[in-house]
């Protein structure tokens, strides 16, 4: 298992890691498989989605705070619930197959962390399946 650490600069926002998924893929020598992420947060998430056009991020972002306000009466105690439901919805993990030593992403496609409880240093786990 590979560890990528992510240092977030933003109450909430949507890191692109997909360099340092390749970087990692690429140091482990592994031809083909399965690449599984995972974030160990209760508070972030990991997609796969748009990565050429920076509006799709802020259009996802602005999405979730509208269905999930920052205060709604929530009831857990830290003041950071909305973050929890968010992190929920999104999930905690993707996974992409790897071809070639690299991993196979649609053309438009990169992997984000999905802060929502930040500015935070995250690690996003990385294992490595070969077929």
């Amino acid at each position: 298992m590979k560890k990528i650490p992510v240092r977030t600069s933003r109450s909430e926002e949507m890191l692109d890691i997909t360099a340092e998924v390749r970087r990692a893929i690429a140091e482990s020598g592994i031809g083909e498989g399965i690449c599984h992420l995972f974030i160990p947060h209760t508070t972030a998430g990991i997609t796969i989605n748009e990565g050429a056009d920076p509006s799709v991020r802020q259009d996802i972002l602005s999405k979730l705070d509208r269905l999930i306000p920052q205060e709604e009466g929530y009831r857990h105690a830290e003041g950071n619930a909305a973050a929890h439901i968010k992190a929920s919805l999104v999930g905690s993990s993707a996974t992409a197959f790897v071809h070639g030593g690299r991993i196979s992403l649609g053309t438009w496609q990169s992997v984000f962390l999905c802060e929502f409880d930040g500015p935070r240093q995250r690690e996003v786990w990385m294992m490595l399946s070969i077929s």
